[in-house]
């Protein structure tokens, strides 16, 4: 679907967006609720990838097939590794296809697991035949996604003598991990996070002192509504819900990140709400985020819309996404005339006088509105959200703009809702 929007500015009266529960945190919970079955959760995602893990979870059938969800092929191969009897293939999209997972793969293997490819060395689709997984110690390269480490935390409790997981070299994405051991803690799991080395103890009864888990709305969600703020006049302010002042999510970085472009973040009960106070004073945003990639792209575009530069560093994992993301940002922001550079890691935009705007001022002709190139999204849900904001700024078309339902689906209903103009 080829969505337009207009350019807009937001409604006097804007109300409090409700975001979905966070995709990580719920991704990780329902693999334990397979687990340990008598565990109960409260807002969950109604994202794609969340409903794929849900499905495939209750599947009985012997061909599962995740679509796009990175997450789920990651988590559901140590699963299905683990149940022992069933034989079971993991499929996806052409693009999941070529996504590694050999990393995983081997470590999984080595600690008793039967995992084929069926295709292409290295990525899906596999063939996994469950085992009952003997040893307790792997190693694992700590530079690649977090998702391959949590996988194996995810299913340590039910091994039984545990795990002993050493990290080889420097470790990608903490705070990722992090919460996985957190919600391990919080259904009663032991474990140890020391230097290189993580230990999980087996726990054969689940032992939580919640009746429910209530899942966290998701941190990356809510950084499309911080790069909204940020191009608003002062003043503007979105309150947003349910979030926690100590989150587990990496991406809640955003609440101190935001401040350089003037946006100030007020935690009340569930609820933040975001508020422009000042301008941009930079020339030039630096962002070191190997611990938060997914907001990558939006910091890059809120940049590119106030004229501002930035670089962006520790971003090695974007290139193994749902698309290589730092190729499709700098392919998309030079159709508006963005001067960009990437490497493997990183992203320098610099800055732009022809987009230094008075942001108080009402939205004005500008900013792209004679190049009339629609922005592609390459099947991957954060573009289409990260450049939605520039909308403020300029008239522009989004390709294949129900991407986005992968992790926010009602996120255009409720750009609509602030005073966004959409047409299809």
């Amino acid at each position: 679907m080829l969505l337009t929007l207009h350019k807009s500015s937001l409604s006097e009266n804007i109300p409090k967006i409700v975001i979905t529960g966070s995709k990580s945190e719920s991704n990780r919970l329902l693999l334990l609720q397979a687990l340990y079955p008598e565990l109960q959760i409260e807002n969950i995602s109604n994202s794609d990838d969340s409903e794929v893990m849900q499905k495939a979870l209750k599947s009985t059938s012997n061909l599962i097939d995740v679509s796009h969800a990175g997450t789920a092929m990651r988590f559901l191969t140590a699963f299905f590794a683990t149940q022992t009897g069933r034989e079971i293939t993991i499929t996806g999209s052409a693009r999941m296809k070529e996504r590694p997972v050999q990393v995983l793969v081997e470590a999984l293997n080595m600690l008793g697991a039967d995992i084929s490819y069926l295709e292409s060395e290295g990525c899906p689709p596999l063939l996994i035949k469950g085992e009952l997984l003997s040893k307790d110690q792997v190693a694992l390269k700590a530079n690649v996604s977090s998702q391959y480490i949590s996988a194996l935390l995810l299913i340590a409790p039910k091994l039984k003598n545990g795990l002993e997981l050493s990290l080889e070299g420097e470790i990608t994405s903490v705070p990722y991990i992090n919460m996985t051991l957190d919600l391990l803690n919080q259904i009663g799991v032991k474990t140890s996070f020391e230097g290189n080395t993580i230990k999980v103890s087996p726990l054969k009864k689940l032992n939580t002192h919640q009746d429910i888990l209530t899942v966290e709305s998701d941190w990356s969600s809510a950084s499309y509504f911080y790069s909204i703020v940020a191009l608003s006049p002062i003043g503007t302010e979105i309150t947003l819900s349910s979030y926690k002042r100590d989150s587990l999510q990496g991406d809640s970085v955003l609440a101190d990140i935001y401040t350089d472009f003037g946006v100030a973040t007020l935690f009340n009960n569930n609820a933040i709400t975001l508020t422009k106070q000042a301008d941009c004073q930079l020339q030039t945003v630096n962002c070191q985020l190997q611990n938060a990639p997914d907001i990558a792209q939006t910091i890059a575009v809120t940049c590119f819309g106030l004229g501002v530069g930035c670089h962006l560093t520790g971003l090695h994992t974007l290139k193994i996404k749902e698309t290589d993301r730092l190729v499709a940002l700098k392919t998309e922001l030079e159709k508006l005339g963005a001067d960009l550079h990437i490497t493997e890691n990183s992203l320098t935009l610099k800055p732009h006088k022809l987009f230094i705007a008075d942001v108080s001022s009402p939205p004005s002709e500008g900013l792209g509105e004679d190049t009339g190139e629609a922005i592609s999204t390459y099947h991957d849900h954060r573009m289409a959200m990260a450049f939605a904001p520039l909308a403020l700024k300029t008239n522009l078309q989004i390709e294949d703009a129900m991407v986005v339902s992968k992790s926010y689906p009602t996120f255009w209903e409720d750009l609509k809702t602030l005073g966004f103009k959409i047409t299809q």
